[in-house]
């Protein structure tokens, strides 16, 4: 019998689970995403362009291919309707190929507020939020207080809508928040609502689990493993469960449908916004890597904090979901450097120890560092193991001994041509 396999961010978000998603693609019929929102950013480049996904799958490019917007995924119909119309440009046959949950949530135009006016209230203590109302929706979702995609055609969602509303706005009103035009807000809300009224929606964990066993499908997730609402560094975290054990709720899959989970890391570290980054370098290091790495957010633009590779958080990261495939990105960037460094255990509060703190944010941690020759070789030329620098494949092989792991992909670029496989 089929099995559903993962594909998953390994660190802080931002490891090109775009590129690697769309790259497995042609490999499977279905394509599903199980969380987050459209805080996600999924680069893809093909044919000379670039295309950013936030909440649709990344196997949109690819004929014959069903996208499934699951229901762990929060939907901001403004956003999406904005997105689904850059990917027809593009050439994609969106109405054919995606098809949402009625049970995913909807992001309101009050929860964009909500956040915003949050993050203002907290000054300097704000969690580097998205603004993009992903926290306030899945706060609403577990307060059962939430509307879903399936809400929409309902006779009775616009008063649903306004007791939510009036609501919400009394609070961003406590909060002191006034930049905002509810009115228009209001306007592109619903008019972003019927536009999404022309697309497929189902009970979509029927649909998936009727197909596994005659299709192959692959679970996308977003942000990364050291961003999750549970085990990630708290309260610097997303809103949902970004391990593999937030395919079985974010579609609705039993444990043992789950088969190979990808999991993929960049050759440093990364990370967007606040929040406790142990290996982070805070010189030109570090600064050179966000230059040659364009390590720019790519939804909202931010500048990405840089840092070497940490194996204390990339072991944690692999524990929790069961991977058995790994996929390193960006080793391209990693050129030119004459050393490279990795986080081997961290010293917290004078301990050596190759475990997480239970609070990350609050314990003083010092990484202990193992030292690389560096190579000056491109790779972005590369399109087999054996045309790799010997000092490259040196990183490698004492990354995948102290993995207990073998790298099964590794990128050297953005294109999906730039793809070695083990």
């Amino acid at each position: 019998m089929n099995k559903i396999d993962v594909v998953l961010g390994l660190q802080w978000g931002d490891e090109g689970k775009g590129k690697i998603a769309d790259f497995l693609t042609p490999n499977y019929q279905i394509i599903a995403r199980f969380q987050g929102g459209p805080n996600a950013g999924h680069s893809l480049k093909f044919n000379g362009k670039t295309h950013v996904l936030n909440t649709i799958p990344s196997g949109i490019f690819h004929e014959n291919t069903t996208n499934v917007i699951g229901n762990g995924v929060v939907v901001d119909p403004v956003r999406i309707k904005s997105e689904i119309e850059r990917v027809i440009d593009a050439g994609a046959d969106v109405r054919q190929n995606l098809l949402f949950s009625k049970k995913a949530h909807v992001i309101l135009p009050t929860h964009r507020l909500l956040d915003a006016a949050s993050e203002h209230a907290k000054g300097d203590a704000k969690i580097g939020s998205t603004l993009r109302g992903i926290g306030p929706t899945y706060r609403d979702k577990i307060g059962r207080n939430g509307v879903r995609l399936g809400d929409l055609f309902h006779p009775n969602f616009k008063q649903k809508y306004e007791a939510i509303k009036k609501e919400q706005l009394a609070l961003v009103e406590f909060l002191g928040y006034k930049d905002f035009d509810i009115i228009a807000l209001d306007q592109e809300f619903f008019e972003a609502c019927e536009f999404l009224k022309e697309f497929k929606f189902e009970d979509t964990e029927y649909f998936i689990n009727g197909a596994i066993p005659t299709h192959k499908i692959l679970a996308e997730g977003a942000q990364g493993s050291m961003l999750d609402i549970d085990f990630g560094s708290y309260p610097f975290v997303t809103s949902s469960n970004t391990i593999s054990g937030g395919v079985c709720n974010g579609l609705g899959i039993a444990p043992q449908n789950i088969g190979d989970v990808y999991g993929i890391f960049k050759a440093y570290c990364t990370r967007v916004g606040s929040g406790p980054f142990p290996s982070e370098l805070l010189d030109e290091t570090g600064e050179l890597l966000r230059k040659k790495g364009n390590e720019f957010g790519a939804t909202t633009g931010r500048p990405r904090r840089c840092g070497w590779l940490d194996l204390v958080a990339l072991k944690y990261a692999i524990m929790l979901s069961g991977v058995n495939r790994l996929i390193m990105m960006k080793s391209d960037v990693l050129s030119e450097f004459d050393e490279v460094k990795v986080a081997v255990a961290y010293k917290v509060n004078g301990t050596e120890t190759n475990q997480i703190p239970y609070d990350l944010c609050n314990e003083t941690v010092e990484p202990i560092y193992k030292s690389f020759k560096g190579w000056s070789e491109d790779l972005t030329i590369c399109r087999k193991k054996s045309d790799l620098p010997q000092n490259f494949l040196d990183y490698i092989q004492y990354l995948e001994t102290e993995l207990a792991l073998p790298i099964h992909i590794i990128s050297v670029g953005p294109d999906r041509e730039q793809t070695i496989l083990d």
